[in-house]
């Protein structure tokens, strides 16, 4: 094992230390707080996300539903309908077409999971960005896990946890990291958590 090896590692998880002491806690408990009017209003929760963060999506839809009791989905989970739509729309509009079909509204929210939250200019995740347009236009509540500086995510969210970037050559393991994190925080947070976990 080389010293650069080591050196790594350190590094890492020292950054990790440090992100996490820098994590805002009151734009935290903001996405807590519109979570529990989500449940009392009987909305739902739709999480969207591409590459690391659709799978990260996935395990969030199961802990919002069952340890929350919150009513959730991802459109990546249905891979034949997502598929379907980007075939015959095109994968910027696929996500705002699938919500358009599921009905959202104004008792629903949109969560966000992504490294960089959106870019227009640099035509990044603009699939994000469209789906984050129609629920603007619905009256529908956008939350966010996202890195970088936040992206279209924070600039038109109403409450986003912006992942602190510490490292520019780790922003996307960080972010998609720390998305497990808050997200655990939420499942977990007392005005949230209904079911108890099994350990």
């Amino acid at each position: 094992m080389t010293n650069d090896s080591l050196n790594h590692i350190e590094n890492y998880f020292s950054q990790v230390s440090e992100i996490a002491t820098k994590i805002p806690i009151q734009e935290l408990q903001a996405i807590a707080d519109h979570l529990v009017t989500v449940r009392e209003c009987n909305g739902r929760l739709f999480i969207l996300g591409v590459g690391g963060s659709a799978a990260n999506c996935s395990h969030a839809v199961n802990d919002f539903r069952k340890l929350c009791g919150i009513e959730c989905y991802a459109p990546t989970d249905n891979v034949a309908e997502l598929t379907a739509r980007i075939n015959d729309e095109g994968w910027d509009g696929a996500f705002a077409a699938w919500l358009e079909g599921s009905r959202l509204s104004p008792k629903d929210a949109l969560l966000i999971f992504s490294v960089g939250g959106g870019n227009a200019e640099k035509q990044v995740s603009v699939n994000l960005i469209r789906a984050i347009e129609f629920a603007k236009l619905r009256g529908t509540t956008v939350l966010g896990i996202v890195g970088r500086d936040g992206g279209f995510t924070k600039q038109v969210g109403d409450a986003v946890v912006v992942i602190p970037t510490v490292d520019a050559r780790l922003v996307t393991p960080h972010a998609e990291a720390f998305q497990a994190v808050v997200w655990h925080c939420l499942v977990s947070h007392p005005q949230l958590q209904m079911c108890s976990t099994k350990w």
